[in-house]
């Protein structure tokens, strides 16, 4: 199998794999998007009763939106993930499952009104480089008066559990386009050309493709050429793109999971052997 990366930002990745199945591609997809672990909010807890502003000023603690909605909002917010330092608390060999900073981080969010909350004002208590990534997130928008005060966990879990652990969005791949024509065929004009929908065939003077890896496979220039153009896919060669949310970068969350693949497939070879 050979891999090469065609872009690897932070939160983006488009790779080229080749010698290579549909099996093993729709594995790589699954363990991405259900069995790569992320820290995100799993409990929160809501102040009640006034608040006392430092000015003296006495807030209402209330909020125009139900606490279930505001609790799903910051469960959603991206949560930097160090999958060396943390582990799942049902299973953490520091704290048995009690909490603790290898499985466990704490936040507070004190806000007054007017003005609106924002994933900034979600501060981790300890380490300051576990603040959200994106400060811009916006939470709820309070009123002259109101205040909100909240206390936050965070644990690791994963996408199958529920989708705020859900490490890489928009996982998928495709087969490597083959487009098969004669360069040279004066059937093949421009207008033709006009019909692709990511604009990657040009007829100037002789008929050919810009950009292969953007043909999104939909054959509307093998109908517009009567058969002059053939559309394929190479089934052993797979164009594959992800992207996170900023918990995880794009390359963490390819090598973790494939580390969770390799386990599952030595788990999978062990227990055949043992049938043996």
């Amino acid at each position: 199998m050979k891999v090469t990366v065609r872009q690897m930002s932070d939160q983006e990745a488009r790779i080229l794999i080749e010698d290579a199945e549909p099996t093993f591609m729709n594995s790589l997809r699954r363990t991405l998007t259900a069995n790569v672990p992320k820290m995100a909010i799993e409990e929160v807890e809501f102040h009640l009763g006034p608040i006392r502003g430092e000015d003296g000023k006495e807030y209402e603690s209330v909020t125009p939106l139900f606490d279930e909605i505001i609790a799903h909002r910051l469960s959603l917010i991206p949560i930097p993930t160090d999958l060396e330092v943390f582990e799942p608390r049902a299973t953490c060999s520091t704290c048995g499952g009690e909490g603790c900073p290898h499985c466990t981080i704490m936040f507070s969010l004190n806000k007054r009104g007017p003005g609106t909350a924002f994933s900034r004002d979600l501060l981790p208590v300890g380490d300051t480089k576990l603040a959200p990534r994106d400060p811009d997130i916006p939470i709820v928008k309070l009123g002259d008066g109101q205040a909100m005060l909240i206390y936050a966990t965070a644990i690791l879990g994963t996408g199958e559990d529920h989708a705020k652990w859900q490490a890489a969005q928009g996982a998928a791949y495709k087969f490597y386009p083959i487009l098969e024509f004669d360069p040279k065929d004066k059937t093949l004009t421009e207008e033709v050309a006009s019909v692709c929908p990511v604009n990657i065939l040009e007829a100037n003077g002789e008929f050919r493709v810009t950009d292969i890896e953007k043909c999104t496979l939909c054959r509307l220039c093998e109908e517009a050429s009567d058969g002059q153009i053939k559309v394929s896919g190479d089934p052993t060669r797979f164009l594959f793109r992800f992207e996170t949310d900023g918990a995880l970068t794009a390359e963490q969350a390819l090598n973790a999971a494939l580390d969770i693949l390799r386990h599952k497939f030595e788990e999978l070879a062990a227990g055949i052997e043992g049938l043996t």
